[in-house]
């Protein structure tokens, strides 16, 4: 993987992994982040569960995958995070979210970094 490739994916990974740290730390300031509220009960629970574990795998994939010898687990975050972007998509044609393009469009820019990066080994 070229130099600008590994940086660019250890500063990405070391960003998700972070966010999964603050939705475990500071759920409210994560969910504020995502321009959501924090839920009571079990639905925060699942809220934060959910998003920690999200973040927290995408960026530990990122920097194990920017290893020497290790790209092809780049591929993990950019499906990841390429369903997310499906998942927005269809959350907007289908359920009445609102259109959310810059989390579809930093999805999707991410995923096809990762995908050229898992290739430039």
């Amino acid at each position: 993987m070229s130099s600008p490739l590994r940086i660019a994916t250890i500063v990405l990974g070391a960003f998700f992994a972070l966010q999964g740290i603050v939705w475990l730390a500071l759920p409210a300031r994560a969910a504020e982040g995502l321009g959501m509220p924090l839920l009571d009960g079990v639905a925060r629970s699942t809220q934060v569960g959910d998003f920690a574990a999200f973040f927290l795998v995408v960026g530990a994939t990122m920097l194990a995958g920017a290893r020497p010898g290790a790209s092809r687990l780049l591929l993990v975050p950019a499906g990841a995070l390429s369903a997310a972007a499906l998942g927005r998509g269809i959350a907007w044609a289908f359920h009445g979210a609102a259109f959310a393009a810059t989390f579809i469009a930093i999805e999707v820019a991410v995923a096809l970094l990762l995908v050229a990066a898992s290739r430039s080994e």
